[in-house]
């Protein structure tokens, strides 16, 4: 197995995953609290989300994993999402980050899971990093923002340049082990207060060549680690996955929302003694959310199945096609972000209380929309240049 772990355990079937995921909702729903006064996931939260093998979806099976349909780690985040979105956020970054792993040379995944392959990876692809290169590697310097999940993590992935400003424009994915980088406490936020996205600094740390991605051979499809991880799972392009990963929580704290104001407003009664069931607006509200949700699970699985029976073909995906996802992908936040306010404010002054839910749920939204991947204006003005005959300029598709 080329050096790869052995592994008995049996796989659980998509479905199976997927009731595991769905029987965590009310633990994550308990534990939100206990997350935010901590600003970062309790422990058990990461513990029960390894006992269920969430972390696994994306995982080669010749280390551990269940290498399963993209659809269901996007299906399980949404579920995650019902019970918390900062929970849900962590999972979808540090999930995906399995799938990444096979990407890099096989000896990058010996040095991570040789010993243990449940070990955990975390991340900021921020291109903060100078490396210089040495003999056999680099020495990387940096300070970056925003790495979700990284006290629960051993491992880090870290964007950054090869020699930047020679114009070579080598960009690359750094991975480090947790002695190389230093994890500052800078996480105080509006919302996702539980993902404990704190910064990381590097100072003149040794990274070997085999523990770098270039960020072209993801997106051209062919990486190192595709000699050994031969699933077509692996031939999807690595933006594609990513850019779903952060904003595919918001579809399911959106749920979450809505499922919290039907169980609220369908017993409030205002001051005024007027029924929130019977109130319009309310109810205009709650049919756009259940059909918007509807209709971005429908685009997220037609996107993904397409690049996945794709990449099954051996087909390359286009630049229309990865342009459009990609503002599929970027619009689902700031959807989410509307409707979920259009819901606070069916709500009335009750909604801002603490002891309801709508009021976190509404800034775990916001503050998702806020992360680089999702600026849907760039985004969809970038898309729309290119119809209209201009050059594209995002390097992210």
């Amino acid at each position: 197995m080329d050096g790869a772990v052995e592994f008995d355990t049996s796989i659980p079937s998509e479905d199976e995953i997927r009731a595991r995921a769905r029987a965590l909702v009310p633990f994550l729903r308990e534990q939100a609290a206990e997350a935010e006064r901590a600003r970062r996931l309790p422990a058990a939260t990461i513990a029960a989300l390894q006992a269920a093998g969430l972390f696994r979806v994306l995982q080669p099976r010749r280390w551990g994993g269940y290498e399963m349909h993209p659809n269901v780690f996007y299906d399980v985040l949404m579920t995650l999402g019902e019970g918390d979105m900062s929970a849900a956020w962590c999972y979808g970054v540090i999930g995906c980050h399995p799938w990444q792993l096979a990407l890099f040379d096989d000896k990058a995944a010996q040095d991570v899971w040789g010993e243990d392959t449940s070990v955990l990876v975390s991340s900021t692809y921020m291109l903060q990093g100078n490396a210089q290169p040495v003999d056999g590697g680099y020495i990387f310097n940096g300070r970056w923002r925003f790495s979700s999940g990284c006290e629960h993590c051993q491992w880090i992935f870290l964007g950054g340049e090869v020699e930047p400003g020679s114009g070579n424009m080598d960009m690359r994915t750094f991975l480090l082990p947790r002695a190389d980088y230093q994890i500052v406490d800078t996480w105080d936020t509006l919302g996702l207060k539980g993902t404990g996205s704190h910064d990381i600094v590097v100072k003149d740390a040794f990274v070997p060549e085999h523990r770098t991605h270039k960020f072209m051979d993801g997106m051209m499809c062919d990486s190192p680690g595709n000699a050994v991880n031969t699933h077509p799972l692996f031939r999807m392009p690595h933006p594609q996955v990513f850019i779903r990963a952060v904003s595919t929580a918001s579809i399911g704290a959106l749920q979450a929302m809505l499922n919290a104001f039907l169980d609220y407003g369908a017993k409030r009664t205002t001051v005024t003694g007027s029924r929130t069931a019977e109130d319009a607006s309310a109810q205009l509200a709650c049919a756009e959310a259940a059909s918007a949700i509807d209709t971005m699970k429908l685009v997220l699985h037609r996107n993904m199945d397409t690049m996945y029976r794709q990449a099954c073909a051996g087909e390359f995906v286009l630049l229309p096609d990865r342009l459009r996802y990609r503002f599929q992908s970027a619009d689902v936040p700031e959807r989410c972000a509307n409707l979920a306010l259009r819901l606070f404010k069916a709500g009335g002054g009750a909604a801002v209380f603490n002891r309801l839910p709508f009021a976190r749920i509404l800034a775990d939204i916001h503050t998702g929309k806020a992360h680089a991947a999702n600026q849907v204006d760039s985004i969809g003005r970038n898309w729309g240049g290119v119809m209209l005959g201009l050059e594209n300029t995002d390097l992210w598709i």
